[in-house]
């Protein structure tokens, strides 16, 4: 089982939308697929139409009085389910500080469903906390989309120095430029030249687009509803370039 993380310590640049549409994507080709949402605001449950509730909330879950797979929900869509957020994330740094080596928690919950799914999403909630510390220790690979400006790209970087410090496994960093309008020239300028000066940048661009956008009207995946258009386009070669890094 391989586990991918839509994660970034800033808010609003297109991590739900990245697990959606790349979980999504996943369970097309196949495999069998979970996206857990792990943001209290819940907004992949939301797309994918499952009400947030976890019985015994976050708690419960990092406590294993909950198991992980009696909270799972089936979706509309074929080899895809949704570990659906809950409110009490909010607190899950609290249930995960007293826990034995508590940045490995996440990892061992995931465990057990090695049986159930070949890949697991993890739908991030922008910070930098004990829980963002489990994403990054559970990951294979970290997608991590990014805004092009000066101060999205240097969060990117920091996130970066910061993984370097792990000790032993470390996850795959993957950053993908997001939300990009073409019209700005600073868009322009950051997508033309920071993949030729970052290996861990992808050179697939998100676009800033209405077909994006209506993911929450629509809840639905932008490459279900509207597959030809140049966002799910993206979308689609993004995921081909994530598999591949789950594969070497």
């Amino acid at each position: 089982m391989k586990i991918v993380a839509s994660y970034n310590v800033k808010g609003g640049v297109g991590k739900t939308s990245a697990a959606v549409n790349l979980a999504y994507l996943a369970a097309r080709e196949g495999r069998r697929t979970l996206l857990w949402d792990l943001d209290p605001q819940a907004a992949a449950t939301f797309m994918f139409r499952i009400r947030p509730k976890v019985k015994g909330g976050s708690e419960d879950l990092v406590r294993g009085r909950m198991p992980i797979d009696r909270a799972v929900k089936a979706t509309d869509f074929d080899n895809l389910d949704v570990l659906p957020a809950d409110f009490t994330y909010r607190n899950m740094d609290l249930d995960l500080v007293h826990r034995p080596r508590p940045t490995r928690t996440m990892q061992r919950l995931l465990a057990p469903l090695a049986k159930d799914y070949d890949l697991v999403v993890l739908d991030t909630p922008p910070s930098l906390s004990l829980v963002s510390e489990n994403v990054l220790h559970a990951a294979d690979v970290v997608v991590v989309p990014i805004i092009p400006t000066v101060l999205s790209i240097r969060t990117f970087d920091q996130l970066t120095n910061f993984v370097d410090e792990f000790d032993g496994r470390r996850p795959k960093l993957h950053g993908f430029f997001s939300m990009v309008d073409r019209r700005r020239k600073l868009h322009r300028d950051f997508v033309d030249t920071l993949p030729t000066e970052r290996k861990s940048m992808s050179t697939t661009v998100i676009p800033a687009a209405a077909d994006v956008e209506q993911m929450a009207v629509r809840r639905s995946p932008v490459v279900e509803f509207a597959p030809r258009t140049a966002a799910a386009r993206a979308y689609t070669r993004f995921w081909a370039e994530v598999s591949g890094l789950l594969e070497n």
